[in-house]
C-alpha cells in the first residue's frame, strides 16, 4: 500500500511540474548568421519542428554550445536534451536583422528531466529511438538545403536533353551533403538505373591509367526512380567527410535504365575540399 502511495504522489508531481512551467522563451535566428546557444551541460539532443529551422550540435565530442539558423518562414520550436537529462523547449522564429547572437542559458530555464517526465516505459523508449535516430537528423538537414537554393558553382553536364548538375556541397559534422538536380527537357521520361559517386584517381607514369573508387552514400534523400519530361528533381546524397588532392576528382556516374542517355559529371577536387 506504501508503494502505491509513492507512485501516485511521484505522478502527480511530474504532472504539476509539466502544467506549471513557465511560458516558453523566444529565439530569433535567420540564414546569414549563425545563433550560439550556450548549455549548462553537453548537448544529446537537440530537435526542430519546422524544416525552416536548423540545429546544429557536435554529437561525435561532446560540447556545451549549438548553432541555429534560419530561413522565412513559420514560427517553430527547438527542444534541446542536456547530457544529464534536462529538457530546454523554445520558441524559435526568422527574423532579418538581429540583436541578439549568443544566449547563455542557465539551468533554471530547464522545463523538467526527461527522465522523471517520462513515466511509460515503452513511451520512454520510442522518444529515445526518435531523436538518437541519426537517419532523423539527415532527413531534416537535406529538406532544409533543398529549400535553401545555394550555390557552390557551376557544375553541369547534359547529354539529349537530360541536364545533369551538382548546386551545392555542403559540410555538417562529419559528413558532406551534395545537392544534385536532375532535368528532363526531352519529350520522354528518364527512367533512372544508377547515380553513383566516384572518386578518380590518376595514375602517373609512362602508361597513364585511371582508377575509380565508388563511395557509398550514407543517406540518400528525395531520390527518384523516374524524372517525367520537362520536369527538374532536386535530392541529396550524404557522404563521410572526405577530401583529394589534386591528383584526384570525383565522377558523378548518371545511368538511364534501358537507355543510352548517361552522363558522366565531373567534380574538380576545389569543390570537394572547399564546401559551403
Amino acid at each position: 500500500m506504501k508503494t502505491t502511495i509513492l507512485i501516485i504522489t511521484l505522478s502527480i508531481s511530474a504532472f504539476t511540474k509539466a502544467q506549471t512551467y513557465k511560458a516558453l522563451d523566444t529565439i530569433y535566428a535567420n540564414d546569414t548568421k549563425n545563433v550560439a546557444l550556450f548549455f549548462p551541460e553537453p548537448i544529446r539532443q537537440g530537435i526542430t519542428g519546422s524544416d525552416n529551422f536548423v540545429f546544429t550540435y557536435n554529437r561525435e565530442k561532446e560540447q556545451y554550445f549549438g548553432l541555429l539558423q534560419a530561413k522565412p518562414g513559420k514560427e517553430s520550436n527547438l527542444l534541446v536534451v542536456n547530457k544529464n537529462g534536462s529538457i530546454f523547449s523554445y520558441i524559435v522564429r526568422y527574423k532579418k536583422q538581429l540583436s541578439k547572437l549568443n544566449y547563455f542559458i542557465p539551468l533554471s530555464s530547464s522545463i523538467g528531466n526527461e527522465k522523471p517526465i517520462v513515466t511509460d516505459s515503452i513511451q520512454a523508449e520510442t522518444f529515445e529511438k526518435r531523436i538518437d535516430n541519426r537517419t532523423y537528423y539527415y532527413q531534416k538537414f537535406c529538406s532544409f538545403l533543398l529549400n535553401r537554393h545555394q550555390r557552390i558553382g557551376r557544375i553541369k553536364k547534359r547529354n539529349e536533353g537530360i541536364v545533369l548538375s551538382v548546386e551545392n556541397i555542403v559540410f555538417d559534422k562529419e559528413e558532406l551533403y551534395f545537392v544534385i538536380q536532375i532535368e528532363n527537357k526531352s519529350t520522354l521520361d528518364y527512367d533512372l538505373n544508377f547515380l553513383n559517386l566516384s572518386i578518380e584517381t590518376r595514375q602517373k607514369g609512362k602508361k597513364k591509367s585511371l582508377q575509380r573508387l565508388y563511395q557509398e552514400p550514407i543517406y540518400k534523400h528525395n531520390l527518384p526512380s523516374k524524372i517525367a519530361e520537362n520536369k527538374t528533381i532536386r535530392f541529396v546524397y550524404v557522404l563521410p567527410k572526405f577530401s583529394l588532392s589534386n591528383d584526384r576528382r570525383a565522377i558523378l556516374e548518371l545511368n538511364e535504365k534501358d537507355g543510352e542517355r548517361n552522363i558522366e559529371l565531373k567534380i574538380s577536387h576545389s569543390y570537394i575540399n572547399n564546401p559551403n
